[in-house]
């Protein structure tokens, strides 16, 4: 791929938590404008990977490189938001504009009609006063994705946004990022549904700490991917030291022999 049209690029890069990596030497690019799925089990390091690309978590070796002057919007699990915080459904939104106008600057009119639209967009009309502890889920998941809209950005990061919430709202933010992808957004959605991914998601990485396959997400997906990603998980071993470069990655019950490259890997 040519780097003027890489969104995201990782060089080697490996990821974790006191000295445990989470995320293994996966190098490759994220495409601008294109629209990809996170998929692997429980602990296989995709929200560890969002939280690398915003800049969360810093590498523990390689390269996590986000295009110069690419603006971005992440949106955590819901399991990491403090719903008790006293806060109405508008101001929960305003936050989108804080990269324009400051934490302290004061909302113009137009930010107001934009929170509005957006707040319209997902399905929330008559919300804006509602606080966000009187909310369900699905209903705090459209105020969330009513944020990123108004923050307006090229690379959007969704972490579990369908995890909990009803079929319809399922459908109708699948539908909103559906139009982010139209505008050559370039979006990343760590997804466990592997039938929406196959029938909504393009592309998809699938990762078991380290990457399993990338690419193609039908290809991906692909049973002996999926078989050889559950292995992986199962045979990894979360108190084995860190691992350099070179290392034959004890972490696993196996070398890290380029499978990542074999059937739907990019």
């Amino acid at each position: 791929m040519d780097r003027m049209d890489a969104c995201v690029t990782f060089e080697d890069l490996t990821l974790g938590y006191n000295r445990h990596p989470a995320v293994h030497h996966l190098s490759g690019s994220v495409r601008k404008g294109s629209l990809t799925a996170l998929v692997g089990a429980n602990g296989s390091g995709k929200s560890t990977l969002l939280k690398g690309i915003v800049g969360v978590l810093q590498p523990m070796s390689g390269v996590c490189r986000v295009a110069p002057g690419t603006s971005l919007a992440y949106l955590p699990q819901q399991s990491e938001l403090d719903r008790s915080f006293p806060a109405r459904v508008v101001d929960l939104v305003s936050l989108g504009l804080w990269p324009r106008r400051g934490l302290l600057g004061r909302l113009r009119p137009e930010d107001f009609e934009a929170v509005a639209t957006a707040l319209s967009a997902v399905g929330l009309d008559g919300f804006g006063k509602r606080p966000i502890d009187t909310l369900s889920g699905g209903q705090l998941q459209r105020a969330l994705f009513a944020r990123v809209l108004v923050q307006d950005a090229d690379l959007i990061l969704l972490d579990e946004p369908f995890n909990a919430i009803d079929a319809r709202t399922v459908a109708d933010l699948v539908g909103l990022i559906m139009r982010w992808h139209g505008e050559r957004r370039t979006v990343v959605v760590v997804v466990h549904d592997l039938d929406l991914v196959r029938q909504h998601f393009p592309e998809a990485l699938l990762l078991a700490r380290r990457p399993v396959a990338w690419g193609d997400a039908r290809s991906t997906l692909a049973p002996e991917n999926l078989l050889r990603a559950r292995q992986f998980n199962e045979a990894w071993d979360d108190d084995a030291p860190w691992c350099a470069p070179g290392d034959d990655h004890p972490h696993a019950g196996h070398r890290h022999d380029g499978d990542a490259h074999r059937k739907g890997a990019a």
